[in-house]
Parts: C-alpha cells; sequence; structure tokens
C-alpha cells in the first residue's frame, strides 16, 4: 500500500537521522576523525534495518539499495562533526538522540514485518531488533559493552513499541496513530528509565574460590 510504504520511509528516515546523529555524536567524543565520525553515523543508523530486512528476504535492504539513507546519514554525522559542542549543548544529547532513534526504529520495522506477511511475535521481535541493532553496532565499533546488554531499559523499550504497534494492527487501528503511540511509549519508557535509574535485576558475581 503507498500508504504504509510512505509511512515507513519517513519513519526509517527519522530513524536513521537520530541514530546517525547519536553514532557521530559517540565517535566526536572518542576523538576520532573524520571518516571515523560518518562510519559510526553510518553503522548506528543502517545496521539494524540492514539486518531486519535481510531476515525479512527485502534484499537489497533498504539501506543499500536507497541513496537516501546514505546521504542522511552523511549529512546527519557532517552537522555533528562540524557542529558537535552545539549538540552537545543539549542534555545528554547521545541518550536523547539513541531514545529518539530507538523508537522509531522499533515502530518502522515492527510495521515493515507485518507487511511482509510476518506474525505478530516475530514482527515485534524483529521490530525490537531493528530498534537496537544500531545502538549495538555503535558500542561495538567503540569497543563499549552495548547498551542492550547493560541492565537499563533498552530492549524492553524498544519491545513495548512494537509491541504496541502489533496489537494496534490486530485491532485493525489506524497505522499512523498506532505508530506514534508505539514510538512515544518507547521513547518515554526509555527516558524514564534514565532519569530514574531503573534497571533489570543484574547477575551476581561469581564468588572467589
Amino acid at each position: 500500500m503507498p500508504t504504509l510504504k510512505t509511512l515507513l520511509l519517513v519513519f526509517d528516515l527519522c530513524g536513521t537521522f537520530v541514530f546517525a546523529l547519536s553514532g557521530a555524536l559517540a565517535a566526536v567524543r572518542r576523538r576520532l576523525d573524520l571518516f571515523g565520525v560518518l562510519v559510526l553515523a553510518f553503522a548506528a543508523a543502517n545496521s539494524g534495518g540492514i539486518v531486519r530486512d535481510l531476515l525479512i528476504g527485502a534484499t537489497p535492504p533498504a539501506a543499500i539499495a536507497d541513496w537516501r539513507y546514505g546521504a542522511v546519514a552523511t549529512v546527519a554525522g557532517l552537522l555533528t562533526f562540524w557542529w558537535a559542542p552545539l549538540i552537545e549543548k543539549l542534555k545528554n544529547p547521545v541518550r536523547m538522540f539513541d531514545a529518539a532513534g530507538l523508537a522509531l526504529f522499533a515502530v518502522a520495522g515492527a510495521q515493515k514485518a507485518l507487511s511482509f506477511g510476518l506474525d505478530p511475535v516475530m514482527s515485534a521481535l524483529l521490530g525490537m531488533l531493528t530498534g537496537i541493532g544500531g545502538g549495538m553496532a555503535r558500542d561495538l565499533l567503540l569497543t563499549d559493552i552495548p547498551m542492550v546488554l547493560r541492565a537499563d531499559l533498552y530492549a524492553v523499550a524498544a519491545l513495548l513499541g512494537a509491541v504496541i504497534v502489533v496489537c494496534g494492527d490486530a485491532l485493525g487501528l489506524p497505522m499512523a496513530v498506532v505508530a506514534v503511540l508505539g514510538a512515544a511509549a518507547c521513547f518515554v519508557l526509555r527516558m524514564l528509565a534514565l532519569r530514574r535509574g531503573w534497571q533489570l535485576p543484574t547477575a551476581r558475581g561469581a564468588r572467589k574460590s
């Protein structure tokens, strides 16, 4: 459906931009050169979408087949490289951009999986995977422990947004309304978890013999 395709494209490109900002800003903080900043921007912006498309058989992946994805990531990387001090003035910019990208990609991923005929459970899981993939790629390239493996609510927030999309589709609700609700729920939960220190239980360290 043209409406669905347009909605998916808008959410994908918006998620690409904010995740690229997140990746580029993390690279600037590590004092990488321009090439490194652009690589981090592209990896953070497109890794989740590429994995999603490969798993559902949408080949070649949109991030590779459509020049707009690379262009959006490049623009975000250049903006961050030259005007990082301005972006840094925002409160917790990397985490805020990361939460926005997480929300947009989780919603877009779930919707695209549904449009390819996947069942609701797998669509929700693929939505979550789309959301967390970019952040994982960014953290791994910077030799950090991926945020999704830490205690704070990251994958859970992405799964919440994807589940709302799946449930809304099952109930026959308008796509745009469901997408906005899912993205908002994911973003709010993620930011609340960061502000209030909400965490999942963590593993206890092994006792020394």
